[in-house]
């Protein structure tokens, strides 16, 4: 066998052995969409571009270039527009809502227990990225109703959920006597962004509301739910 044969069958034994070999053993290297770091990348870009075109407008071939990958790298990650969406929206969700929920957990007061979450929650609701990526959902609503289901079943719907099961306790523990827990959760979410959340939404406030007009929106409207139901 000639050196030049015999050296072209060892890389490719070489190149098979290496296929087999687990990721963190090839010297470093990922497999293909699996780098965290070029994920965050494209999440970072796409954010970019979706605050300042919104959805429709925005294309792949811009979110490319704001993130500063190829075409066929950002497929690698993402199938289309829409994954690549509401991957964001999912990705921002667990930052901003991480740790808001201790305070339904409380066997304290439960007024200060409401308090405590409902300010935690308005404060996030209310903030820039959350109002621009309900934004972003409610435009595509009609068009694309899956999409907008599954960033209500992933976010609000999740909230409601656990504070339904806090109410719930006190009806069982005789603090509070509510009939329809579900209507009065409901009743609840909203009492706490009174005032606040449709004018964030609608563009007539322009900036997040300060820390004291939240806590004073949600302290009043904890104390109006619980003249209505506490016993």
């Amino acid at each position: 066998m000639s050196s030049t044969k015999a050296s072209h069958v060892s890389s490719m034994k070489a190149s098979a052995l290496e296929a087999m070999m687990p990721v963190d053993e090839r010297q470093g290297r990922l497999a293909a969409g699996q780098d965290p770091a070029k994920r965050q990348q494209i999440l970072e870009g796409a954010n970019r571009v979706f605050s300042q075109m919104g959805f429709d407008a925005a294309s792949m071939n811009d979110i490319t270039r704001e993130a500063g990958v190829s075409k066929g790298t950002i497929y690698v990650y993402f199938d289309s527009k829409e994954e690549l969406f509401m991957e964001l929206c999912n990705h921002y969700r667990e930052i901003l809502f991480a740790g808001i929920y201790h305070a339904l957990e409380s066997d304290g007061d439960l007024r200060e227990a409401l308090i405590e979450f409902g300010t935690a929650l308005a404060t996030v609701v209310t903030s820039d990225v959350v109002i621009r990526a309900q934004r972003v959902v409610i435009g595509v609503a009609e068009r694309m109703p899956s999409m907008s289901r599954d960033f209500y079943e992933r976010g609000p719907r999740r909230g409601q959920a656990l504070m339904r099961a806090l109410i719930e306790r006190h009806v069982a523990a005789g603090t509070l006597d509510i009939e329809d827990t579900e209507l009065a959760t409901y009743q609840l979410a909203d009492l706490f962004m009174s005032g606040m959340f449709k004018k964030r939404l609608f563009g007539c406030m322009a900036s997040a509301p300060s820390q004291e007009l939240i806590r004073k929106t949600v302290a009043s409207g904890v104390d109006v739910f619980l003249k209505a139901y506490k016993r």
